[in-house]
C-alpha cells in the first residue's frame, strides 16, 4: 500500500491546490455572508485535478483517476461560464480538453495490463476498490449536480445540495484513505470543514431571504 515519498509529494501538491480553492471560496463566502463561486475556485480545481490524476496513476488507484475524470470537464465548463477563457490564448482550453483524452489513450492502450494494475491490484481488494470508487463517485457527483443546477440557472454557482453531497463523499473517502494508508486522500478532505460551514452559510442566507420576502 505504501509508495515512494516522491509520489506522495505529487499527491500533496495536488491537495495544496484543492485546499487553496476551498480556503479562497470559504473566505469570500464568510466576507459576503453568502455562498460564493469565485473563478479562482475553478482554476485551482482544474490544476489540482490534473496533478491528482497523475498521482492516481502512480498509485495505481482506479478510484482516484475515475473521480478526476468525472469532474474535469465540469471544471472547464465553469471556467468558461466565468468568462475566464476569454483572457487566455485559444490554445489553452483546447489543450486542456485534449489532455484527459491523451491520458486515457495511454492508460487503455493495453486493456489487460490496465485491468491487472488498476482493477485487480493486490493492494486494493475488490471490496476496498468498490468503497473507494463509491466515495469518489458520490464526492464528484456534487459537480455533476452543480453543473446541472448552474445550467438551469444560467450562472456558475455552488448550491446547498453541492455541499451536502460533498460531506457524504468526504466521509467515505476518509474511510477509504485510512484503510489504504493514503494520507494524501485523508488530509485532502480538510475541505469537509469548509463544506459544513458553507451549509451553515447557505441556510442562514436562505433564512435572511425569507425574512426579506
Amino acid at each position: 500500500m505504501d509508495s515512494p515519498l516522491w509520489i506522495y509529494c505529487i499527491g500533496f501538491s495536488a491537495q495544496i491546490f484543492y485546499t487553496g480553492r476551498m480556503l479562497v471560496q470559504w473566505y469570500l463566502s464568510e466576507k459576503h455572508h453568502r455562498v460564493e463561486s469565485p473563478g479562482s475556485f475553478w482554476v485551482l480545481s482544474i490544476i489540482g485535478s490534473m496533478i491528482l490524476f497523475v498521482y492516481g496513476v502512480l498509485r495505481q488507484d482506479f478510484s482516484i483517476i475515475f473521480g478526476e475524470l468525472l469532474s474535469y470537464y465540469i471544471y472547464m465548463w465553469n471556467i468558461s461560464a466565468k468568462g475566464l477563457y476569454r483572457r487566455t490564448p485559444r490554445i489553452v482550453p483546447v489543450l486542456q480538453a485534449l489532455l484527459p483524452v491523451a491520458a486515457c489513450v495511454l492508460l487503455f492502450k493495453d486493456i489487460p495490463e490496465f485491468a491487472q494494475n488498476f482493477l485487480r491490484n493486490e493492494d486494493v481488494p475488490l471490496k476496498l476498490l468498490i468503497l473507494g470508487t463509491a466515495g469518489q463517485f458520490i464526492y464528484k457527483m456534487r459537480f455533476v449536480y452543480q453543473w446541472i443546477y448552474s445550467v438551469r440557472h444560467k450562472e456558475s454557482t455552488l448550491p446547498l445540495a453541492f455541499w451536502i453531497i460533498a460531506v457524504t463523499g468526504s466521509l467515505l473517502i476518509i474511510v477509504y484513505g485510512v484503510i489504504r494508508h493514503d494520507w494524501v486522500l485523508v488530509l485532502g478532505q480538510f475541505g469537509i470543514v469548509a463544506s459544513i460551514r458553507n451549509i451553515m452559510i447557505a441556510l442562514s442566507a436562505g433564512k435572511r431571504d425569507e425574512k426579506v420576502s
